[in-house]
């Protein structure tokens, strides 16, 4: 039996402006994935790929067990897929939609669909164009969940929705994962819900996966120490440090690979401990692009200089 909801293994997309490389990446079973990057970073690409829109030019890509692109009209069965743009009929009333649905996938279960009615504090009889922006969110998060797919792809879900909608919509995608054979992929740009609901996370930038673990020890890993330093005091350049800033007599590092034996260094450096700071995830998630870009700036550099070019 497949224990992944999808599983992506070498997987590369060319584009005249943008390359996705050799993207690997799983998930496992009745689990949520937050999936995080900035405009432009490869997650829609991605999320493309894996419902069969986009063909990759190389690499394996299985859904629910199913070969992609080939075996996508099996595998659409079981996805539910909900993006920001996505667009219902203006001129339908929600019971229209609800209907056409049910007509259409044999999984529909109308009474978690009247449930999820009362929830989202919708009228069925109600027309979408008469919804507002958050209603109409949760009337399409309304057409999926009902069916009770196996995985979810949701596309920036709660992108516009107030904090009483996004907390409603926030608490059905947990009650989702009740059913252990159910995962949810979550792509947003608010780290807030990411951290909230997840239990992996993922970052992408410049279309390659530049992170992608558990949720608590990635957060666990992640410290900022501040400093004060006597006048003799030089740090050390120390293996899991992503960021050193000092002025005057105070400093402050940002580190991934935080451990208790980093302090009793600088410590003995001639450094005070003012405070080991957790941090959330927004700033983790700064941290981590502005690394991943200055490796590569660096890369860039290097590879000039061994060309002959000019830096």
């Amino acid at each position: 039996m497949n224990e992944y909801a999808f599983e992506v293994k070498g997987v590369s997309k060319s584009y005249p402006h943008f390359q996705l490389s050799d993207i690997d990446l799983r998930l496992e079973k009745g689990t949520i994935m937050g999936f995080i990057g900035p405009n432009g970073a490869g997650k829609s690409t991605t999320i493309r790929i894996l419902m069969g829109l986009v063909h990759q030019d190389i690499g394996e890509v299985k859904v629910l067990g199913y070969s992609m692109p080939k075996n996508q009209v099996a595998a659409k069965w079981d996805i539910g897929y909900a993006s920001e743009d996505m667009r219902l009929y203006a001129r339908g009333s929600i019971q229209w939609h609800m209907d056409f649905v049910k007509s259409v996938f044999p999984s529909w279960d109308s009474n978690y669909a009247a449930t999820l009615l009362k929830r989202f504090d919708l009228n069925s009889h109600q027309k979408i164009k008469g919804l507002s922006h958050g209603q109409r969110v949760k009337a399409g998060l309304l057409m999926i969940l009902a069916r009770k797919p196996k995985l979810l792809i949701l596309d920036e879900p709660t992108t516009g929705l107030d904090p009483v909608a996004r907390h409603e919509v926030l608490n059905e995608l947990m009650d989702v994962l009740l059913d252990d054979e159910r995962s949810i992929l979550f792509s947003s740009h608010n780290t807030q819900d990411i951290e909230q609901l997840s239990d992996l996370i993922t970052f992408v930038d410049k279309g390659k996966i530049i992170q992608s673990q558990d949720k608590e020890s990635y957060l666990d890993s992640w410290r900022r120490i501040r400093l004060h330093l006597s006048a003799d005091a030089t740090l050390p350049n120390l293996k899991g440090v992503v960021e050193q800033r000092s002025v005057g007599s105070q400093a402050i590092i940002t580190a991934n690979g935080f451990n208790e034996e980093m302090a009793q260094t600088y410590q003995k450096c001639g450094a005070e401990i003012q405070a080991i700071e957790t941090m959330t995830l927004e700033e983790i998630f700064v941290s981590e692009i502005q690394n991943n870009r200055q490796d590569l700036r660096a890369v860039t550099n290097d590879t000039k200089v061994e060309q002959g070019g000019n830096v």
